[in-house]
């Protein structure tokens, strides 16, 4: 029997950092440190109990057996994203990649008396919603490839009979050794729409309705029907309108479900020109405004043109480069821990060069007024010499 799932879930108490996990294949893990937690689990740096490499390539999830989005998320890893099953859809769509964390293993364990879940899956880096900052935007090829990216997935998951159901930027995460790459994470909430082939019917009940991230929710889970894949490429098309315009035309009345459904049925109903009026100055929506068309013509239980949504926001058929983010209208790659590391190092020289130049300069101060100009002269020679030193010691440091 699966948990409950009223959404009423505990926190667990943490585990302790060295414990070392079965999971059911027989494979042990190594808890590292705690790195995360959310409403109803926690996410330690994991290592294999036979590879004590301390640069983790593993997160563990956990949370109390009897809690229930676990338990969906790992239903969803085990019946559709198994790693074999990515590489042969990669293989077969001749993709670079696709943006799914790798599932490695579960099982259960005891602590404190209580019986705990866990879930081995791939560690990945940063979320785009601490990316994007304050504005929450980024440059419209950069909103366009994320658009793709995302449907390449979509297609994926659809096709294994789950929808995601909360596609936004605080569950887009770059990868951690390749962060020019783009995973979409947390199926907690995912559903399954088809199960063994059979589509659920369309059917809206009120007391289930407004399910989801308000701002991104579709128009089904404002009327409380189940999401289907429309619903997941509809939340698309609502992020990346919010990733370009750093807002959308409900966002002023997000504690007012009914007024945030009434504010999309209008967004949708006078397509284009609603999408096309809302586009910054300088800016065009039109692909985002022609790729919310397409969706919004979809039947509840259609399959969407996956390839024609990817055509409509590359019609030049470009193909996809590095990912790379604005930063107050400057563009610039997403940087590597390495290039972290290289950007402290110089911080902390120009730092150390701003301190010696004060200590110099008030040294200047003192004997510029008890010696003459010929002492003054002295002392400018006396500060090239030390600047100079300043330079060398600087490059060796971030030589170092």
């Amino acid at each position: 029997m699966p948990p409950r799932r009223n959404g009423k879930y505990k926190l667990p108490v943490p585990l302790p950092e060295g414990k070392v996990l079965d999971d059911t294949e027989g494979k042990q893990w190594v808890l590292g440190k705690m790195i995360g937690s959310g409403g109803f689990g926690l996410i330690y740096l994991a290592f294999p109990a036979n590879k004590p490499d301390r640069d983790a390539r593993h997160v563990i999830k956990v949370e109390y057996q009897e809690n229930g989005p676990l338990f969906s998320e790992l239903k969803f890893y085990q019946r559709a994203a198994k790693e074999d099953c990515i590489k042969k859809w990669i293989e077969h769509k001749q993709l670079d990649y696709l943006g799914i964390p790798l599932f490695y293993g579960s099982g259960l364990t005891e602590f404190s008396g209580k019986s705990y879940r866990f879930m081995v899956i791939e560690r990945l880096g940063i979320d785009l919603q601490k990316i994007s900052g304050h504005s929450g935007t980024f440059k419209k090829s950069t909103v366009l490839q994320l658009g793709i990216r995302m449907l390449d997935i979509l297609e994926y998951i659809h096709e294994k009979e789950y929808v995601h159901g909360d596609i936004k930027a605080a569950n887009l995460l770059l990868g951690y050794k390749n962060p020019d790459r783009v995973y979409l994470a947390d199926y907690g909430l995912c559903y399954r729409y088809c199960p063994n082939g059979n589509h659920k019917q369309y059917q809206e009940n009120p007391r289930k309705g407004h399910n989801g991230t308000i701002e991104f929710t579709s128009l089904d889970a404002h009327k409380g029907v189940a999401p289907s894949r429309r619903s997941d490429v509809e939340i698309l098309g609502y992020c990346m309108l919010r990733w370009l315009c750093g807002n959308l035309p409900w966002e002023r009345h997000l504690k007012d479900p009914v007024a945030v459904q009434t504010a999309k049925t209008n967004l949708l109903d006078e397509l284009p020109e609603s999408v096309l009026k809302w586009a910054p100055s300088g800016s065009s929506c039109s692909e985002i405004a022609q790729f919310l068309k397409c969706v919004h013509c979809l039947a509840y239980d259609e399959k969407p043109n996956y390839h024609m949504l990817k055509k409509t926001l590359n019609p030049g058929g470009m193909p996809l480069g590095p990912l790379e983010f604005s930063n107050k209208g400057q563009s610039e790659n997403v940087r590597t821990p390495d290039d972290q590391k290289a950007e402290s190092q110089r911080a902390a020289t120009k730092q150390v060069n701003q301190m010696r130049t004060k200590l110099i300069e008030k040294k200047i101060c003192s004997e510029r007024s008890a010696e003459s100009c010929a002492s003054w002269t002295q002392v400018q020679k006396e500060k090239k010499l030390i600047g100079s030193t300043d330079s060398e010691t600087a490059q060796a440091t971030a030589e170092s």
